[in-house]
């Protein structure tokens, strides 16, 4: 074979990969599903190529095609991409200068937390300047349904995903299960989540959640500080702070924030 015909069959496969990107950059939140007419207009590829790359991505797990008319999106194994590449992310590093900024805007601690089994646990956190400060510290466990840090995260776990079904059967006694269900709620309908003493007495915690990939909760951005300090009003000024905070770590991650689930 000559050297043209190999450049020649090299500049097509590197063409082909060119239009399968595109093909997968194609669909977004707002766009999941999109249909042959809909994937040549947002690629320009041609229909005879275009149905020849979907059915090699499809092949690959890559996309999926589903429905009468025939609708394609991303397949599982863009999940499994995208695990392989978050799982490399190192998100306290991430969140570290988000986390400082908040915490030199508000004056009180900043703090990051995940999820792990029924608790949150807190890996970063960024302590309040002032001599009447409250702190949790890095290492700190609380069971997911206290406080604001953890309702944030617990807010967003698929109510059919069995970690859910495992928390609610690990509730602590004394937790008021109406009252729990009604704040969770309130949290996916404000995107944040308050509390008034529930693990510290005279502290008010305000949490965010924030995302990784395919929309899956990944943990929270806390603030904490003495209610002597923070009224309600601030408060919610506050709690708008940490959901920008949170919003970026998210972004950071290739994640989405879930559209707001109001009553």
């Amino acid at each position: 074979m000559s050297t043209n015909a190999t450049e020649a069959g090299e500049g097509e496969s590197v063409r082909a990969v060119q239009r399968a990107v595109a093909i997968l950059k194609a669909f977004t939140s707002e766009r999941p599903r999109l249909t042959v007419v809909e994937l040549q207009r947002l690629t320009g590829i041609s229909r005879p190529t275009l149905y020849r790359l979907l059915q090699t991505l499809i092949a690959s797990g890559l996309v999926q095609a589903s429905g009468e008319p025939q609708r394609f999106g991303l397949g599982p194994a863009v999940m499994s991409l995208a695990h392989v590449w978050t799982s490399e992310i190192d998100v306290s590093a991430i969140a570290r200068p988000v986390l400082e900024r908040l915490r030199d805007v508000t004056g009180e601690t900043a703090a990051l937390f995940i999820l792990r089994g029924d608790k949150r646990l807190c890996i970063l956190e960024m302590p309040s300047r002032h001599v009447l400060n409250i702190t949790r510290g890095v290492g700190e466990t609380e069971h997911i349904s206290r406080g604001a840090s953890g309702k944030a995260i617990l807010a967003h776990v698929m109510e059919d995903d069995a970690l859910a079904q495992s928390i609610w059967r690990s509730l602590p006694s004394e937790v008021n299960r109406a009252k729990l269900s009604a704040d969770l709620q309130r949290c996916r309908e404000e995107g944040m989540a308050i509390s008034l003493g529930e693990v510290f007495r005279g502290a008010v915690a305000i949490a965010a959640p924030f995302f990784g990939a395919g929309q899956q909760v990944a943990g929270s951005v806390g603030l904490f500080g003495p209610e002597a300090r923070i009224d309600p009003a601030q408060a919610q000024h506050f709690g708008q702070l940490a959901i920008e905070a949170a919003n970026e770590i998210t972004a950071a991650l290739g994640g989405t924030p879930p559209a707001r689930k109001g009553p």
